[in-house]
């Protein structure tokens, strides 16, 4: 009799977890997580302060992805960069800032220079985030992507990817394209007017 105890003991215990009610199980199974297009699956250090930032929190969002150089011709679309921010940050658009040092050396500081040059002289309060390769071996894994979707890699400072709220749809922008320039303008009241 003592041989058969565990096997009883097994057999009782499955039949007690059989008999448990669904609620109680379903306490134990961890919600799925938020919807997150693969495209924003991606992590970054903030410019400002290194701290780690998902880009799935912008998820549903219509995002203006452009590589920044503190010193280039186009370095003055800081303004219209931040104009456009001001203007329709309220109906969905974020712009999402990566420096980048990939053309004619033009991003050649630290983290704090970047910064001080981002927030102090051009006041800009759209995310940015620290230097990174944008063309070439060293491109992170976003504009691995944004490459994939449009066919077109930035081939200078301040080229633009717009990514629609679906998080698929992609649309580049060549860097002599103003923030202020109509087509572009045009593309972005579109890409807000769409639903996610």
């Amino acid at each position: 009799m003592t041989s058969m105890r565990p096997f009883l003991l097994l057999a009782l215990s499955s039949l007690a977890a059989a008999l448990l009610p669904i609620s109680s199980y379903a306490q134990t199974v961890k919600p799925a997580a938020t919807s997150c297009p693969a495209l924003l699956q991606h992590q970054f250090p903030r410019l400002q302060d290194d701290a780690p930032q998902n880009l799935c929190q912008y998820a549903g969002k219509v995002l203006l992805v452009v590589n920044t150089a503190s010193y280039c011709g186009f370095t003055k679309q800081y303004e219209g960069l931040e104009a456009l921010y001001a203007k329709y940050e309220k109906r969905g658009l974020v712009i999402l800032g990566f420096p980048s040092n990939d053309f004619g050396q033009q991003e050649p500081g630290d983290a704090k220079q970047i910064a001080d040059l981002c927030f102090n002289t051009y006041g800009v309060k759209f995310p940015m985030f620290d230097k990174t390769g944008v063309v070439g071996p060293r491109r992170n894994a976003l504009y691995t992507q944004l490459h994939q979707a449009t066919k077109a890699a930035p081939e200078w400072n301040f080229h633009k990817y717009l990514i629609a709220r679906d998080g698929k749809t992609v649309s580049s922008f060549a860097s002599a394209i103003e923030p202020g320039h109509r087509t572009l303008v045009s593309a972005i009241e579109a890409a807000l007017q769409s639903k996610p």
